[in-house]
């Protein structure tokens, strides 16, 4: 990948020595992650897409999950030791994080949040996630996303 051609995550990576794959795909705004899934030719249980809640506390929190999975808000609280977390609405996402919606990663967000993963990443020996611009995903392993973000993995999808 041309230099020209990576996002600001992909930089970081770099800076941090952490090894990753950059895919690209041609977006479409009505694209679903399972669609994204398809189009990388990868497995959706591997394609993973992060959301960004707030706590009843008023702490942002981070998770990411498989792509065709719902996040579990009670279980996503239970993670993050809070009585309860909501969705932040849309509006919100690029001011606090400096990523549109389709294009939210969580690496390189303009402040660091608790991170969560859901724990079947660490099953798999790569997984993808949005490299902070619609149309690219970066492939890395569960570990360095664990070094990259200093996220915890947990179960937060609904059963």
């Amino acid at each position: 990948m041309k230099n020209s051609e990576k996002t600001n995550v992909m930089r970081l990576l770099d800076q941090k020595k952490i090894p990753y794959v950059g895919h690209t795909y041609e977006p479409d705004a009505s694209m679903s992650g399972g669609e994204i899934a398809d189009v990388l030719n990868e497995d959706a249980e591997m394609v993973f897409k992060t959301l960004v809640t707030q706590g009843k506390t008023g702490q942002y929190y981070v998770f990411v999950v498989p792509v065709r999975e719902e996040l579990d808000l009670k279980k996503a609280a239970k993670a993050a030791g809070e009585k309860g977390i909501g969705m932040i609405r849309q509006k919100e996402l690029l001011p606090l994080t400096g990523y549109v919606h389709g294009g939210c990663s969580p690496i390189g967000m303009k402040k660091p949040f608790p991170t969560f993963v859901h724990e079947t990443a660490k099953g798999y020996g790569k997984m993808f996630v949005s490299a902070g611009k619609v149309g690219f995903q970066i492939e890395l392993s569960p570990e360095d996303l664990a070094r990259a973000t200093e996220c915890g993995f947990a179960d937060i999808v609904q059963a």
